[in-house]
């Protein structure tokens, strides 16, 4: 018998079980490798400074992950896990000047509660090509030099092999709830029964499958973003600094020579993982204008994820009101990245009895 079981081994999934591991529990982690899995797909920028969503509660969360990464990361290599996908290169904000204006005081009102911003700077259209050399068209630029991007895969597998070095077991299989006298005692994997004092449900679009047992259902609907991989010509482009442009644009460079266009954002109703000319369309369309160069890129291929959101664009965190033994986290969208290492360690806290830093009447499933 184990003392947790957590379903669904995404980033926050994978970051829960190693916290876990890491405290000395008995920790099952099981995840069923669904292609669309949004840690699979997402370029992983983390900046959540200069944003102007205004959701307190969304924005203490984002503060906190981006912070946390500098606590995880030297963790994970004094664990011999020096493979994580994180780097800081900074980010760069391109729009019109009286948006970057705005950015820029936003920015600096939250330093005092953000060091990690490191250092927030106007630059000059040189200045920025002279960072990203395919970037042609500038109005206005702001600089965040703390902005990281990290792959979401390498950290996932980091956290997993952490998780194992720390004594949890892994398995790649289908799992379902057992219940009992309406009470939930462990997963059925295949023929096999593995029972848990708690149960943790980090499973993200597909949730709600696994409750329908349980003849509940979370507020929890996919977003498929679709992000283009590029070849270019250019070398040496590791250390380039993420570019967040108009409409959602960004590009990441996710190795030498490799390039991440992202994103698109469409709400659907079902699991179609299928890419779209019309996507495709809409990445090059917001990209071409600030750097036309592209045009003579390779495309190497297109990713597809589901993101789970809530109709509240907040993160859903806690125990079922009805099955105390269930914690489930889930709706982080497209703040995954950002959010996720730092809430599996929180959701970790809860499972273990222990004080939280956060205020779980922000996130409550119900």
């Amino acid at each position: 018998m184990y003392s947790h079981i957590v379903i669904g081994a995404g980033i926050l999934g994978t970051s829960t079980a190693y916290h876990l591991a890491k405290e000395g529990a008995s920790v099952l982690l099981v995840d069923r490798k669904e292609a669309g899995r949004a840690t699979h797909v997402a370029a992983g920028i983390i900046c959540p400074w200069m944003t102007q969503r205004r959701n307190k509660a969304w924005y203490r969360l984002a503060n906190n992950g981006a912070h946390y990464y500098d606590t995880l990361i030297p963790e994970l290599e004094a664990l011999g896990e020096t493979t994580t996908g994180y780097q800081k290169v900074g980010a760069i904000a391109l729009h019109e000047t009286s948006k970057i204006e705005k950015m820029q005081v936003i920015a600096e009102n939250r330093f005092p509660e953000a060091p990690a911003i490191q250092q927030i700077e106007r630059l000059t259209a040189d200045r920025v090509q002279q960072m990203f050399p395919l970037i042609e068209y500038v109005e206005d630029a702001l600089f965040v030099s703390g902005g990281a991007r990290v792959d979401g895969r390498a950290l996932r597998a980091a956290l997993e092999r952490g998780a194992l070095k720390q004594q949890a077991k892994v398995v790649e299989a289908d799992a379902s709830l057992i219940v009992v006298d309406g009470q939930v005692k462990g997963v059925r994997i295949e023929d096999e029964m593995h029972y848990a004092e708690q149960i943790i449900l980090t499973a993200g679009v597909w949730v709600n499958e696994l409750l329908k047992p349980l003849h509940l259902e979370l507020d929890i609907r996919p977003e498929k973003g679709q992000i283009l991989h590029l070849d270019i010509t250019a070398e040496q482009t590791e250390q380039w600094p993420v570019i967040m442009g108009q409409r959602g644009l960004y590009l990441v460079s996710i190795e030498d020579g490799k390039l991440a266009l992202g994103s698109t954002h469409e709400k659907q109703l079902d699991y179609n993982l299928q890419p779209t000319v019309k996507g495709m369309h809409a990445l090059l369309t917001r990209a071409l204008p600030v750097a036309p160069a592209l045009e003579d890129s390779k495309i190497n291929e297109m990713r597809v994820g589901l993101r789970p959101y809530t109709s509240t664009s907040l993160p859903i965190i806690g125990r079922l009101a009805t099955h105390p033994n269930v914690l489930v986290a889930n709706g982080l969208g497209a703040s995954g990245l950002t959010i996720g290492p730092y809430l599996g360690r929180e959701l970790a806290k809860l499972a273990l009895g222990q004080e939280l830093d956060i205020n779980l009447e922000d996130y409550l499933p119900q």
